[in-house]
């Protein structure tokens, strides 16, 4: 853990009016210093490690479709939680990734900070280069704290981005079955 990290966070508090001493508070600056580090931890993956190998050979051309991968993230702009799902597809050329991969790609790229828009293309271009697949498609649905605790307070909105590569963007088909499969066009 950054050393620092513990002093800033009790700077935080005094800031707002809080007595870092008082018996509740007294541990909280530790406490949120190790919650930072672990909702970021991942700037300290890389793609290489995260896929780890596991990209196996396949005659499938068919879609692959990993739909509702539970993400916590947050945003950049407030420090504020963004949590939701997101749909990940991909066409093989030859190669597939193991299945927890695409689950662990879209962890790495959430536990940083980020803004949603920002996040599907991550997730989409590091699928692509690790699969040289024929096409991507992600969907991210999400609620963003920043709007619902502060600002407009909008309880119910929530945010849809989706990024299509390749077939996906080229083939209006393609992405018709895709957004069809994960329930998002009827």
């Amino acid at each position: 853990m950054n050393d620092r990290l513990p002093d800033q966070y009790r700077e935080i508090l005094s800031s707002i009016g809080e007595n870092p001493e008082r018996e509740g508070l007294r541990d909280t600056p530790k406490r949120a210093a190790k919650a930072m580090q672990y909702l970021c931890n991942g700037y300290g993956k890389s793609l290489e490690t995260v896929v780890n190998g596991a990209l196996f050979s396949s005659s499938s051309d068919e879609m692959v479709i990993v739909q509702d991968i539970e993400l916590y993230s947050l945003c950049e702009h407030h420090l504020l939680p963004f949590i939701g799902k997101a749909h990940v597809a991909y066409i093989p050329t030859g190669k597939v990734l193991g299945l927890s991969k695409i689950a662990r790609i879209v962890d790495m790229y959430a536990r940083r900070l980020q803004i949603q828009e920002n996040l599907t293309r991550q997730i989409a271009e590091a699928i692509q280069e690790v699969t040289c697949a024929a096409g991507v498609a992600v969907v991210i649905e999400a609620k963003h704290m920043c709007m619902m605790m502060r600002g407009v307070e909008k309880q119910n909105s929530v945010m849809n981005t989706s990024v299509m590569l390749g077939a996906f963007r080229e083939s209006s088909t393609t992405r018709q079955e895709f957004l069809q499969l994960i329930g998002r066009h009827k």
